[in-house]
């Protein structure tokens, strides 16, 4: 008997980007096309504005949209039952992006995340109502972030409403995990999953929502 349970969000990594770029427009179309629940992309400042780009060389090498412009696009009727999932990758533009989602309507719809704590807070005390999700990858990025305890600090963070969803790298999520998440009333979302059985696991677990490159996985 199958231990896959329903009601898992399914997020589209990039849009579709094992099928479309990432971070672009048309990987956003190839995402609803598919059927997804929330659309994950990245966001940073360049060429004085904020782009969509995972890193500062892809923000030099390969010009994509402006926020603005994909908020735009996002605003679309086909979008309208689509959530949001930004991941602001450096401090220093919070209040831009909070501007943007407010000017768009989307505001609502969106999770800002992000491997930063300092990122969080800002957009905490600029917008209280803003939804907002810590993000914990691999072990080196851990190290990087001085996670020396990061299931105790994450999970007091949920507790006290500091962030409500933790995003987690996929290898770090177990039952216990999510146990623990969920009895302090946040979220737990696995990223970036793009091999089925790992999806099955996770799914029995209930985890409540896997973002993959390829979301057609996750159906």
């Amino acid at each position: 008997m199958s231990t896959i349970t329903t009601g898992c969000e399914r997020i589209g990594h990039g849009g579709a980007s094992a099928l479309v770029a990432a971070n672009t427009l048309a990987s956003f179309d190839a995402a609803v096309q598919i059927g997804v629940d929330t659309i994950e992309f990245d966001v940073r400042a360049a060429r004085g504005e904020l782009v969509l780009a995972h890193t500062a060389l892809d923000a030099r090498r390969e010009p994509g949209a402006c926020l603005r412009e994909a908020l735009a696009h996002l605003c679309a009727p086909r979008y309208h039952e689509i959530g949001l999932n930004v991941d602001l990758k450096h401090p220093g533009c919070e209040g831009v992006l909070l501007d943007a989602l407010w000017d768009a309507g989307l505001l609502e719809r969106t999770v800002v995340c992000s491997q930063l704590t300092m990122v969080l807070d800002r957009i905490r005390a600029l917008e209280p109502r803003a939804r907002t999700g810590i993000s914990i990858g691999g072990r080196l990025a851990r190290l990087s972030r001085r996670w020396a305890d990061w299931r105790g600090q994450v999970l007091a963070g949920i507790a006290l409403r500091r962030w409500d969803v933790l995003m987690a790298q996929h290898k770090l999520v177990d039952a216990g995990l999510l146990s623990d998440v969920a009895a302090r009333g946040g979220l737990l979302y696995a990223w970036t999953v793009n091999d089925r059985s790992e999806i099955d696991r996770l799914r029995g677990l209930g985890v409540h929502g896997i973002v993959s490159a390829d979301p057609r996985l996750v159906g």
